[in-house]
């Protein structure tokens, strides 16, 4: 038999364990930690309040509605914050999932693979304001904030776990197919689908492959990355329904021999969980609280940030300017030469230490080409050196520290040396939760101040400030909250 004719036996296999895994997860496990939830409410706030604030940028907006003009769905429809739009739950997730992803400005989760679990809240916000509107229409009880936080802790869970043994990125494929993967799932439950039509679905989810990380590095570097996620979490509201229409699945989707996800995408490396899924992913979560910068140079910003009163007032004698960061920092986001558009020089570790040593701040506007025209930028970024610490890289992979360490250091053309600043984890790491939670509610309350009206902004504060009242809340009362 040829070596590429994978099987020729025609008997039905079991379903591949992890999809059995996965499916039972999503439908029947009870999350009974408390943490979780609260955790879950700072990033339904972070999340949401990310996508309005991206609103201000038209290369998101020129992106955002219906699917062709005038077809929205009223009155049933998931209602898009900040905007007027009311759709059908597909194109709502690509909408929001779009909208919260644009400025790389919340969640993130480091393991073996990379990813923003919140991602998955175009599927979640989009199917639970359907499924509320339309049984209210019915005459059966809407969804609560509840249910929403519930799914939340799920995808969470389910891309977080997928990602801590299993890197993708090493065979190419982006990370937002375990977006997709977990949207699925989730969507699909919450569509009121039961074990069977939810593995089907997840089985769908594994076999469509993955996107390809082009528009993530040099020399494509490109806005594609900022609605990957949206395009992927839509998808996966796409295959719950299919699923939920009687549509089979596969139940070797993972492991069949040639044709299989793990042989064809993975290079016959078999998916792994090295634990099962409960609420870790949630409570262990990272925001990206003080800048909207990829997360691995969260605290190289805030190392520059330290330097900038020193080194503001003497560029020009600088002569070298060293970073230290881990082996992914180093994949991902070292970077020289020209910087084509926003979304190269948000994934440019030189540049997001040149900007706030400059001026002492880094915000979204920062990446747009009024900012980036300064010559001053390019100068300094090609004065750096980025070095790997090996340590960085190691406890970036331990699972009680999972730092993200880095470190920089000016040499000036006299002799003379800045401190070696190093900070390891940032502020939005679990071991600065104290620290950080306060800043994160004050960046919510900026950014829902950009789009809404103070008595309605006056009226999310208030409901987001106590976590029983939020979770009782019917989630399309919440959605009425961000529409215009």
């Amino acid at each position: 038999m040829s070596a590429d004719m994978g099987i020729l036996d025609t008997k039905r296999p079991e379903f591949d364990e992890l999809l059995t895994k996965i499916a039972k997860y999503a439908l029947e496990f009870k999350i009974d930690s408390k943490l979780a939830y609260e955790t879950a409410r700072y990033c339904l706030m972070d999340t949401i309040g990310c996508g309005l604030l991206a609103l201000e940028f038209p290369a998101c907006t020129k992106l955002l509605g219906p699917v062709v003009e005038g077809a929205e769905f009223r009155p049933l429809g998931a209602k898009i914050p900040g905007t007027s739009y009311q759709l059908e739950p597909e194109r709502a997730a690509f909408n929001v999932g779009a909208m919260v992803r644009w400025l790389d400005f919340n969640d993130t989760w480091l393991a073996a693979e990379w990813g923003h679990p919140s991602d998955n809240l175009g599927a979640i916000w989009a199917v639970a304001d359907y499924m509320s509107r339309k049984n209210i229409a019915q005459g059966k009880a809407p969804l609560t904030v509840k249910d929403a936080l519930s799914a939340m802790i799920k995808a969470h869970e389910i891309q977080g776990v997928l990602a801590l043994d299993n890197c993708f990125n090493k065979v190419g494929l982006d990370h937002v197919l375990l977006v997709r993967i977990a949207s699925t799932a989730v969507a699909c439950a919450m569509l009121g689908g039961n074990f069977e039509e939810i593995r089907n679905a997840v089985s769908h989810a594994f076999i469509d492959g993955g996107a390809l990380r082009t528009y993530r590095h040099a020399p494509n570097t490109g806005s594609r990355k900022s609605w990957a996620a949206g395009d992927a979490s839509s998808r996966g509201v796409n295959l719950a329904l299919k699923a939920l229409s009687g549509e089979m699945g596969y139940p070797s989707a993972l492991s069949a021999k040639f044709w299989g996800f793990e042989d064809v995408k993975m290079r016959g490396q078999k998916l792994t969980i090295p634990q099962e899924f409960g609420s870790y992913v949630m409570e262990n979560v990272l925001f990206k609280i003080s800048f909207p910068a990829e997360f691995h140079a969260q605290t190289a910003v805030e190392c520059a940030l330290k330097l900038h009163d020193e080194v503001k007032d003497k560029l020009d004698s600088v002569e070298k300017i060293v970073i230290t960061t881990q082996e992914s920092g180093h994949r991902i986001i070292n970077k020289v030469g020209p910087l084509a558009n926003p979304a190269d020089r948000d994934h440019c570790i030189q540049y997001m230490v040149a900007v706030p040593l400059i001026f002492g701040r880094l915000t979204a506007n920062d990446y747009e080409d009024s900012v980036a025209s300064d010559p001053r930028i390019d100068a300094l970024r090609d004065k750096m050196v980025v070095e790997v610490d090996d340590r960085y890289t190691k406890e970036y992979l331990e699972s009680d520290k999972r730092s993200i360490a880095n470190a920089v250091q000016i040499f000036y053309k006299d002799g003379s040396q800045s401190q070696k600043v190093e900070v390891e984890y940032p502020i939005g790491h679990k071991r600065r939760r104290d620290e950080g939670i306060p800043v994160l509610v004050a960046k919510f309350e900026r950014n829902i101040a950009r789009k809404l009206s103070p008595k309605k902004c006056a009226k999310i504060k208030e409901v987001c400030a106590n976590q029983a009242t939020l979770e009782s809340m019917p989630f399309n009362e919440f959605s009425d909250l961000f529409a215009l």
